[in-house]
């Protein structure tokens, strides 16, 4: 189990480095994450020399949790660059997300500078695509 939460926490440093820089908040935040996944800070400093390759998230609800952290650690900086993005959006569809609730989730952060969205937002915008 360990090796699968390295990778969602690596999944978490690629969409950070992708504007080739990472801030306090990315960081704190990777680490608040990690701790609740059992995760040692050491074994987080690790992971952003040496990524573990992402893998399969075999739930549903699993899928959907960890592509929000993802484009919650976007938002995260106040600042979403293109490589962010597509970044996202390349996780998202090796996840199986369809583009469309990729897409809303993004807006959905854009939108009024918001730093979350409610559960019951998320729950109806995959609803929306998968039903």
């Amino acid at each position: 189990m360990n090796k699968e939460n390295q990778a969602l926490i690596s999944d978490l440093i690629i969409i950070t480095m992708a504007d080739g820089k990472i801030d306090e908040a990315e960081y704190d935040f990777i680490h608040r994450i990690a701790e609740k996944m059992n995760v040692s800070s050491k074994e987080v400093d690790e992971l952003f020399h040496y990524p573990i390759p992402s893998q399969t998230i075999p739930t549903e609800m699993g899928r959907i949790t960890h592509f929000y952290k993802l484009v919650l650690i976007m938002n995260i900086d106040d600042e979403t660059h293109q490589n962010e993005v597509t970044a996202i959006k390349q996780f998202g569809l090796k996840m199986g997300i369809r583009q469309g609730v990729i897409d809303q989730m993004i807006l959905k952060f854009a939108e009024d500078g918001q730093k979350t969205i409610p559960s019951e937002y998320i729950l109806k915008i995959f609803k929306t695509y998968y039903n």
